[in-house]
């Protein structure tokens, strides 16, 4: 029997139903997912500062300075947390969602709204060099896709609120809600049409309020902008341009790389023991790179770079600006690799912010250069730190508008906006052609997973290859005589292909129809002639689990064949044919312009 609830809820579906529209009830969703997004980004904040705030007076600025142990101890928790509660593996954040969305019709489990609020406090809040804007993310995009499902909401929406949950998350935390909404459309690949700004902008709207009812008008940068742009420091920012496109493809060369390092540790522990180690012994020698680094940022832009590197073991040098600039270069190449080490070491947290952190520490590196070369040039240093973020956003990401309106409204104007599009287009130019995926979307992108903004590579992405795959072929074996197979198998099938497997069941051949046609009537022939004699290689092979959709398309296109065999584990699973292939993609099509 249905319970209270289960009649009202029901009541309340056919009800929308009625009186609702589906454009209208979209955009009341977005509003809700987009508040739901922003508060589950103030807990997300709160949580990780009230764990720092316990942790800071006792160990992080004692005299002691044992906060380099940290990062080992939240690890520990969130190895806990995942073994004996999560009990599954964590994925990254970004891409888990762009999987969903390609592959599962943005389904997302329950689980993952409460996960991200548990295990990115722990690592951030005990010192790992993580950002919190993933996990943000993620759960906000959680919770959008189960209110979409409880809701009944064709996949097409749900896709919609998913990407509307990251603009309110965006929006959130960075309070810059212009900018969350091309994030949305960048890194989920989402048209940027009527239909979907409209959502978008609601959605943004109500993560940015949501921060502002909870946090006032804290900002995470108190920055004013000093000193405006000038024509004559063009080459410089040219310069910056080309410098932060390099560390972006160091940075994900490094992500990757590191990754692949901890892979024969195949003991989360193991990971855990070593990555933790490693992660302490860069705190001590680099005391910025612990926890997310929005103080690192904030100090540079003030000028105060003593305060921005810490107590460090080089403190009897600091007079010397050649020992800060190289201890601020030293950050930027260890950025990457204190936030992978997290990482791999089973932490949970973004890419995002530990881009910034990195982008600000190049960008203030190269302007104390140009400033402390001896040639009589002088840049705006916290103008150089601001659009080093810009840089690493638009070359690490691949988003450039995003890096662009981002730090445009960090800044509150758009006094710096022609040096943030320089940097910004270089950067982006020169990493997007030495490597063609970000970080968000390598993987998929090899698994054939990937959404982008061309419709026929999404629809073929979005395509399964179970829902076309036929197996009502009658199959034959290679002994079996033709009397046999016409008896047995051509007089009751209603295909005029026929696979030919042997006892393991392994695919050796197919005959056709018109591969015996000239024979059907010969009767001397049905208990001389076997099926061996007839059949012929297919002309290619489908293989379950290896080929994409796009692959698939193309070997059809290729070989021009109407029915192509899929092989299972290396055996007979079925056909595809090209007409169901065509009417389910012209289907998928529909669905996906709609």
């Amino acid at each position: 029997m249905p319970t209270l609830a289960q009649k009202l809820f029901s009541k309340f579906i056919k009800w929308r139903y009625k009186n609702i529209s589906n454009k209208t009830f979209t955009h009341i969703m977005a509003v809700a997912v987009g508040l739901l997004a922003g508060l589950a980004s103030v807990v997300l904040k709160n949580l990780t500062f009230f764990i720092q705030s316990s942790l800071a007076e006792g160990i992080v600025f004692s005299s002691n300075q044992l906060y380099f142990v940290l990062p080992i101890i939240g690890l520990t928790l969130v190895y806990l947390y995942v073994k004996f509660v999560h009990r599954e593996k964590l994925e990254h954040a970004v891409s888990s969602i762009l999987f969903s969305l390609s592959k599962k019709k943005g389904v997302i489990p329950l689980k993952k709204i409460y996960t991200p609020l548990i295990t990115a406090p722990l690592t951030v809040g005990f010192g790992g060099s993580v950002g919190l804007l993933g996990p943000a993310v993620a759960s906000g995009s959680a919770i959008s896709s189960n209110l979409a499902t409880a809701l009944h909401l064709n996949p097409k929406t749900r896709s919609l609120l998913i990407a509307c949950a990251s603009a309110g998350a965006v929006a959130s935390i960075f309070q810059s809600p212009i900018a969350a909404i091309i994030f949305a459309v960048e890194v989920f690949s989402i048209d940027f049409t009527m239909l979907s700004v409209m959502p978008l902008l609601l959605a943004s709207i109500s993560g940015v309020l949501t921060s502002y009812f909870f946090l006032g008008n804290e900002v995470l940068f108190d920055f004013s902008l000093a000193d405006n742009f000038q024509v004559k420091d063009t080459l410089f920012y040219v310069l910056l341009g080309v410098g932060t496109a390099f560390a972006s493809i160091y940075f994900t060369k490094m992500y990757f790389g590191i990754l692949k390092l901890f892979e024969p540790l195949k003991s989360p522990k193991y990971r855990l023991l070593v990555g933790g180690l490693a992660i302490g012994i860069m705190l001590y020698f680099i005391p910025p790179l612990y926890g997310e680094g929005f103080g690192f940022i904030n100090n540079l832009l003030e000028g105060n770079h003593l305060s921005a590197l810490g107590a460090t073991p080089f403190d009897d040098y600091l007079s010397n600006i050649w020992v800060v600039i190289a201890l601020l270069f030293g950050l930027t190449v260890f950025k990457a690799i204190a936030m992978t080490t997290t990482f791999a070491a089973g932490g949970a947290g973004g890419i995002f912010i530990p881009t910034m952190v990195m982008g600000s520490a190049l960008g203030n590196v190269v302007a104390k250069v140009i400033n402390n070369i001896g040639l009589g040039f002088a840049v705006s240093e916290s103008n150089f730190t601001l659009i080093g973020m810009a840089g690493l956003i638009a070359g690490v990401l691949h988003a450039p508008l995003t890096a662009i309106f981002l730090i445009a409204e960090i800044t509150g104007g758009y006094e710096l906006f022609v040096p943030l599009m320089i940097t910004a287009a270089i950067s982006y130019l020169i990493t997007k052609n030495a490597i063609k995926h970000n970080i968000y979307t390598r993987e998929l992108a090899k698994q054939g997973a990937l959404l982008t903004h061309d419709k026929d590579e999404n629809v073929l992405t979005i395509m399964q290859l179970d829902d076309v795959i036929e197996q009502n072929f009658k199959t034959v074996t290679p002994t079996m005589f033709l009397g046999e197979m016409l008896h047995e198998s051509v007089s009751k099938s209603t295909r005029n292909l026929f696979p030919v497997i042997n006892e393991q069941e392994v695919l050796v051949g197919v005959v056709l129809l018109d591969d015996i046609r000239e024979f059907m009537f010969e009767t001397d022939l049905y208990r001389t002639t076997t099926v061996s004699t007839f059949m012929h290689a297919p002309p290619e092979y489908i293989f379950y689990g290896t080929d994409t959709m796009q692959q698939i398309m193309k070997k059809f296109q290729n070989t021009g064949a109407w029915n192509l065999p899929v092989i299972k584990n290396g055996k007979y699973y079925g056909f595809v044919s090209k007409s169901k292939l065509l009417t389910a993609y012209r289907r998928e099509l529909i669905n996906f312009t709609n």
